[in-house]
């Protein structure tokens, strides 16, 4: 049923007149069932007041659902009915989705600890400020939708929550405002800055909305705090498009986890859109072609897909990494990025010489993967491949001296005595070993590989 392969639930449910197997039919699957037969289902609320709340509408052949009532494990989320539900209708203006794999994907990437108050900006119909709820005695959730913010504020009474539900563009309803956590999946989608959904389309030029939410983030968070947002991105040709997103964290004071998770060329992205809000077949083609022409006046080649989670540590030189994560990783992701971070703080409180005197362990699981070819002398191991088999899943290309290293940490000894060991073992010099060597295990702590012993 998640890709709308409803036949088994049709089965289930044909013949039956029992409530269930008409709300399952109306609500679920989409059907049209006869006005006496939603009648009994919805009883004892009334069939007018159904009609007139929206949540059934008079069609030819009966009643079939006006919203989307979903069932969200064991709580309740109402929203606009789905395009699938309404195949060849092009979506409203102001419609309202529900759940759906941008919100699902920013829900698992959350990072879960415990706050006082947490901020769902553009909230629509309240995903996220309902996973908020389960770890935040405060929520507050804002939309530009009038529409939406009815919607939002039917889940939280459909399971006894209370928010604070606040009108306006982006930041503007919470100006002077902190939070200990904000999370949003914004209208992300890049194009000239015109605005046909507003689910989808901020009214900003190319990618500025984002940029936007990354300068509002210092005025926006607690010490300690955390923003996080889906957010798309332009690879413009000459440039590189890391450096650009970099350059939107530059003189916040904060520290940064960009992630790229996906790429889609102009052509692609374009006709993702245009069928995700199932506009008018007609008409389409024309849109199409004017928003690939923005796409190349502005000389733009790619959009760069992800997650931006960025945290007001307080440190005077903070912490930004712009990079690709398009390997399998295990959900939820948010349980790997406050980690993340925590080992960026542990790098950034051991200098050189704290580092060689650190006692590190080698991360459970890892995986050694070797590639050789066969020549005349028998086989020659051409690369050495070191894998997190869990987690964020890296893998690594080491050579025999960094695989040793990792090897022999087990938490006994510290890593200068380490280094002296191999040093001694391959005849090398134990300064030049150990200058070539801190980058190098730095970076295998800030991936996961190693870890501080005992943490």
């Amino acid at each position: 049923m998640r890709r709308n392969d409803l036949r088994a639930a049709l089965r289930a449910t044909e013949g039956a007149d029992d409530p269930l197997a008409t709300l399952i039919r109306v609500f679920v699957c989409g059907q049209t069932e006869p006005e006496r037969v939603v009648a009994a289902a919805l009883a004892p609320l009334s069939l007018p007041e159904a009609v007139e709340a929206g949540l059934v509408e008079p069609v030819s052949g009966g009643l079939r659902a006006g919203l989307d009532l979903e069932a969200y494990g064991d709580q309740w989320i109402v929203s606009d009915v789905d395009a699938a539900m309404r195949p060849g209708q092009p979506l409203p203006r102001e419609h309202v989705l529900g759940v759906g794999g941008a919100s699902t994907t920013l829900a698992q990437s959350t990072i879960r600890r415990p706050v006082a108050t947490a901020l769902d900006l553009g909230t629509g119909c309240g995903v996220q400020a309902l996973h908020l709820s389960a770890h935040a005695a405060r929520v507050t959730a804002t939309d530009l939708s009038e529409r939406a913010l009815r919607f939002a504020a039917t889940t939280a009474a459909l399971n006894g929550l209370d928010w604070e539900l606040l009108r306006g563009d982006l930041t503007a309803p919470v100006a002077g405002r902190r939070f200990d956590l904000v999370v949003s999946n914004p209208p992300f989608v890049v194009g000239p800055g015109t605005t046909t959904h507003t689910y989808r389309d901020s009214g900003r030029a190319g990618d500025a909305v984002c940029a936007e939410l990354v300068a509002a983030a210092p005025r926006l968070l607690n010490e300690g705090g955390y923003l996080q947002f889906l957010a798309n991105w332009l690879h413009i040709s000459g440039e590189d498009w890391a450096d650009r997103v970099a350059g939107w964290v530059a003189g916040t004071g904060l520290d940064a986890w960009v992630i790229q998770r996906e790429v889609s060329d102009p052509v692609g992205y374009v006709n993702l859109w245009l069928g995700d809000a199932s506009e008018d077949p007609a008409t389409r083609p024309a849109r199409a072609a004017a928003w690939l022409d923005w796409f190349d006046a502005n000389k733009i080649e790619a959009v760069g897909l992800g997650l931006i989670t960025l945290r007001a540590g307080g440190h005077d030189d903070p912490t930004v990494r712009v990079e690709d994560l398009r390997q399998a990783v295990d959900q939820p992701l948010g349980a790997q990025i406050e980690p993340w971070f925590d080992r960026q703080d542990w790098l950034r409180g051991h200098s050189r010489d704290a580092l060689l005197g650190a006692r590190l362990v080698a991360a459970g699981g890892l995986q050694l993967t070797q590639e050789a070819t066969r020549g005349p002398e028998g086989w020659q191991v051409d690369r050495q491949l070191l894998a997190l088999t869990d987690g964020l899943r890296w893998v690594e290309q080491v050579d025999p001296l960094v695989l040793a290293l990792v090897s022999a940490c087990d938490g006994t000894l510290a890593l200068r005595d380490q280094l002296d060991m191999l040093a001694v073992a391959h005849d090398a010099d134990p300064e030049a070993l150990a200058q070539v060597a801190i980058p190098l295990v730095a970076h295998l702590v800030e991936r996961g590989i190693l870890l501080p012993a005992g943490r």
